[in-house]
């Protein structure tokens, strides 16, 4: 993992992170985020390689993949898995 420190803050809708800037909100180095990008486990919200931008959601999605594999030593896919099922949870909490 990076040695930098971990940005804190939130991500406005129209402003958008590169994939740089996601690593260091994240606390993680770019090459996790390629693996997870490559493994389809995490999107952009726009460009394509160098240029791909990520916004909130992403963000959102990317720390909690990282929070599980950290804290219960899980492996990516189970770790999106988990993702999923959060976001699916707060999507229906949100119909109510």
């Amino acid at each position: 993992m990076s040695d930098e420190p971990v940005l804190v803050g939130l991500v406005i809708d129209e402003h958008t992170l590169s994939l740089e800037e996601l690593a260091r909100a994240c606390g993680v180095d770019t090459a996790w985020l390629h693996q997870r990008l490559d493994a389809g486990l995490l999107a952009c919200c726009s460009g394509e390689g160098a240029e791909r931008r990520f916004a909130s959601p992403q963000l959102q999605r990317a720390r909690r993949i990282r929070a599980v594999e950290r804290d219960f030593d899980a492996n990516q896919e189970l770790a999106a898995l988990v993702a999923d099922l959060i976001e699916e949870i707060h999507a229906l909490r949100s119909r109510r």
